[in-house]
């Protein structure tokens, strides 16, 4: 799956020649010309960083940002011709992740876009809602299990159950710890609703790795259980 890019820069010339450079890097790319359109496409296009210029006509730089820290955390590249601190300053305090003045290299535009995306990846792994293990990695800020490399579909609670047990690598829990954890406290469905998912888990997920597995423990519950860390 590409890495999408939504650029919002109203000069057609600037961000014709950035898509060009992004689309040579295998990014999947977007393109609004005003701030209203940005605000749009990031919601039906769901990017994974933006570049975003401050002088825009209509919505200006300043108030896309602001509308869309209001929903998300993804990360954003201001592009400007002010070069002067005090707008660099009020960028970053706004949320932006980076701030590349105008003219600018492109060279260096790539780099620093590999950078924020490098970065945020460390950051998002580090809280625990990316998990990596052998051939295996569940992401859920993106709700996705990937399985060797290729994506997997799976219904929300069999990520959500999975990402809990692969979360404490090696600990048995109960099926009603589970359903607690997992379910929630409210639920009041039957135990077996454990043993569905894990049923229908393993159909996807075992056998990939002799590095780890999804375990019964007997007469206790469940646990993933981690080999060779």
């Amino acid at each position: 799956m590409k890495t999408k890019i939504l650029i919002v820069e109203d000069d057609r010339n600037i961000s014709e020649l950035i898509r060009l450079y992004l689309e040579k890097e295998s990014f999947e790319v977007a393109q609004a010309e005003d701030g209203r359109q940005g605000v749009e496409l990031f919601s039906s296009f769901a990017p994974d960083l933006i570049l975003l210029d401050l002088m825009l006509p209509g919505l200006d730089g300043w108030g896309v940002c602001r509308e869309i820290r209001k929903t998300s955390s993804v990360p954003i590249i201001m592009v400007t011709a002010k070069d002067e601190t005090f707008d660099k300053v009020m960028g970053l305090e706004m949320g932006a992740d980076d701030y590349i003045a105008k003219p600018f290299d492109m060279k260096e535009v790539i780099a620093r876009i590999h950078a924020v995306l490098r970065r945020t990846a460390k950051d998002q792994a580090s809280d625990g809602k990316i998990l990596e293990y052998d051939k295996l990695v569940i992401d859920m800020n993106a709700y996705q299990v990937t399985v060797d490399g290729k994506r997997v579909e799976m219904p929300p609670k069999e990520i959500e159950l999975l990402h809990f047990l692969a979360s404490h690598p090696n600990r048995v829990f109960t099926r009603n710890q589970l359903l607690d954890d997992v379910w929630g406290f409210e639920y009041f469905g039957d135990s077996r609703t454990v043993d569905v998912h894990i049923k229908r888990l393993r159909e996807k997920v075992d056998g990939v790795s002799d590095k780890w597995l999804l375990k019964t423990v007997w007469s206790v519950g469940y646990k993933f259980e981690v080999v060779d860390q």
